[in-house]
């Protein structure tokens, strides 16, 4: 299926609370687009990854679990199509309680799941596409109708202009899709467009005690042109140690 972004906002803004210390899961909602929070796992010296063909893993258990309750209060979780490719991400909720919890509440067992491409260049046996639930993809205009094709029945493809951007992909989610909260949980390149393009509310970085040094691994903040600079810095909120992993909340739009 192919959908096409609409420019127009259909619906009023909305209230938002003050950016803030928060507990494990809280998420709010802010006008023009969904309450975003970013989530990532970086090495020390600031490494999402190594340059090997296996995912290095910077999480902890204690640490996951509260990604986990993160994802359980997110209407939507957002990933770069990169990040499918290397990590074949399922983007679930994985707590049967917190599943629980959400049915009660009314709303659908998992978060949606959405990813961005300019290509098309997916698998559509990634366990991206295989729910529970149908994820969006969306897909600069001169891949649409293709990726419309090669994900029917698996995804519905929206078809986001022939200026991809996460600008748009997130305005779209919220005058279009109803989705109020947004965890996005990368890769480098969607992180750097969030953080430099001011699309987050804000920041928990997950830093594990050891080194990458590689220069062919991707890093956590590519270089751009940052609002968060030594002038206008972001505002610590919290700073906890789950088993070895030193997780920072930064509110970046106070």
């Amino acid at each position: 299926m192919s959908c096409h972004l609409h420019s127009k906002p259909s619906r009023p803004d909305r209230w938002h609370p003050q950016c803030g210390p928060a507990g494990a899961g809280s998420v709010g909602s802010v006008p023009d687009r969904p309450y975003t929070l970013l989530s990532c796992a970086v090495s020390l010296d600031g490494y999402l990854d190594d340059g090997s063909p296996d995912r290095l893993i910077l999480s902890g258990p204690e640490d996951l679990d509260e990604v986990d309750a993160l994802r359980a209060a997110a209407d939507a979780i957002l990933v770069g199509a990169g990040t499918v490719r290397a990590d074949d991400p399922r983007l679930l909720v994985r707590d049967p309680a917190r599943i629980a919890a959400r049915e009660a509440a009314g709303r659908p067992p998992q978060p949606l799941r959405v990813t961005l491409t300019a290509t098309g260049d997916l698998d559509p046996a990634a366990r991206f596409f295989t729910g529970p639930g149908t994820p969006l993809v969306y897909a600069a205009s001169p891949a649409a109708a293709a990726a419309a094709g090669k994900f029917k029945g698996r995804a519905v493809v929206i078809d986001a202009g022939a200026e991809l951007s996460l600008s748009s992909v997130l305005q779209d989610l919220y005058l279009e899709r109803t989705v109020a909260t947004v965890l996005i949980e990368g890769g480098a390149r969607i992180l750097r467009d969030a953080l430099a393009g001011g699309l987050a509310d804000e920041l928990r970085l997950a830093i594990a005690p050891f080194f990458v040094a590689d220069p062919a691994a991707p890093r956590f903040a590519l270089p751009a042109a940052y609002p968060q600079t030594s002038a206008h810095p972001m505002t610590l909120t919290s700073l906890r140690q789950l088993g070895e992993i030193a997780v920072h909340r930064y509110c970046l739009n106070p």
